[in-house]
């Protein structure tokens, strides 16, 4: 990730491609939902990806920017944000957390 720079912003949907170890083997994870927040300076930037599970569940999961793990990060659509963060969209549930 560290040779290819993607821009996204907050407000975003993106799908983040993780790769996964479990045991011996190792897959690539796709992980879709909404950019809430980024952080950070340098190599040590991280961006918050907020998604809606089985049900009506919010799962959040933090990622680091320049991290080797993540093999592809895809832009989906954008949305125009007035906010650095977008902490308001955890107490929301169902369809209108997932729309901007």
């Amino acid at each position: 990730m560290a040779t290819e720079k993607t821009n996204f912003n907050v407000g975003d949907t993106v799908t983040v491609h993780y790769q996964v170890i479990e045991g011996t083997k190792t897959r690539i994870q796709p992980y879709t939902g909404i950019v809430i927040g980024k952080k950070g300076m340098g190599i040590n930037k991280t961006f918050t990806v907020r998604r809606i599970a089985v049900g009506q569940i919010g799962v959040e999961r933090i990622f680091r920017e320049f991290s080797p793990k993540i093999t592809k990060l895809e832009v989906k659509s954008s949305a125009k944000v007035r906010r650095a963060k977008l902490n308001y969209i955890r107490g929301r549930v169902g369809k209108a957390a997932s729309k901007l």
